[in-house]
């Protein structure tokens, strides 16, 4: 079976990102801080009204908000989970730098393994976090039945992941160069939330925001996805490099889209969810009554 991803290469270009990632991360430090707003879920008097006894942060990268969480809950064991080895390498050495900053009673642990094949227990997890990690997965409704086989009924799930709007600019003005991908195809809100409800969570709320930020020049924005480890990582992708007749080709398809600040947009198109672990033994919902469709039209974006 062909995959869409190339997972091996998923994993090279983030370990060699994960000592640089900070400096070009300034939007996924946003994202994810407003993801962890929805924490305050859990410790709702009307669910549990407690700190968790364990939460799984998948796709931690170099570790800030899993040092988060586990300054926010001293006790509670907080396992940082990452594809890439030198990025579960690079969270495990933070957790030891920077653990006398921080009054908690335990350090987070870095385990690197694969989001589809999660190494833990059935029912062993209270908080399940996920940001911007899903866009690297084509089989979503196969990995979000791992995330509800590690969630314990009642636990809280939170997840952000790109929407398929993501660097529409930059997918166009490639277009223009060759026939082979650039930029990922990721998945829409409607098959987010279509593959989220199927798994059978229970109560899933959606919301997205779209950003547009903005570069000098089509350079500096692939030197950008560079530091991140955003690289092309698509099973299709050309395997030699890009060349400067191509290059350059796409520099000039992009530069009519220029703004009247001079910059050229970079659209990032940010899906969020929040859903809860249904009861032990709940159905799949496929097909029937239990089938629930999320129209992407009934969602509104938030700009920024």
């Amino acid at each position: 079976m062909s995959t869409l991803f190339d997972h091996r290469q998923i994993r090279r270009a983030f370990s060699r990102a994960a000592q640089h990632y900070d400096e070009a991360a300034a939007l996924q430090r946003e994202v994810a801080s407003r993801l962890s707003e929805s924490l305050d879920y859990y410790e709702d008097p009307a669910h549990h009204g407690s700190p968790p006894q364990r939460v799984l942060d998948i796709g931690c990268g170099p570790g800030a908000m899993a040092l988060a969480m586990q300054q926010r809950w001293p006790k509670t064991q907080v396992i940082a989970l990452d594809l890439a080895p030198g990025m579960a390498r690079e969270a495990q050495a933070r957790f030891g730098t920077r653990a006398h900053l921080l009054d908690f009673r335990r350090r987070p642990a870095a385990i690197c393994a694969d989001a589809r094949a999660l190494p833990l227990p059935d029912a062993s997890v209270d908080v399940l976090f996920s940001s911007l990690a899903l866009q690297w997965v084509e089989d979503l409704p196969a990995v979000f039945a791992g995330f509800r086989r590690v969630l314990r009924p009642g636990g809280l799930m939170l997840l952000s992941t790109f929407g398929s709007d993501t660097l529409w600019e930059l997918r166009e003005a490639f277009a223009h160069a060759d026939e082979a991908p650039h930029v990922s195809p990721f998945a829409t809100i409607a098959q987010f939330g279509d593959a989220l409800i199927a798994a059978g969570f229970k109560d899933p709320v959606l919301d997205r925001d779209e950003f547009v930020l903005g570069h000098a020049d089509l350079a500096s924005l692939m030197r950008e996805l560079r530091t991140l480890g955003a690289t092309n990582a698509m099973e299709r992708r050309r395997r030699s490099l890009t060349g400067r007749a191509r290059f350059e080709r796409a520099a000039q398809a992009y530069e009519p889209m220029r703004r009247t600040d001079g910059l050229l947009p970079a659209t990032w198109e940010v899906v969020y969810a929040h859903a809860w672990g249904p009861p032990a033994g709940a159905p799949i919902r496929v097909g029937g009554v239990d089938e629930v469709r999320v129209p992407a039209t009934g969602i509104p974006v938030r700009r920024r």
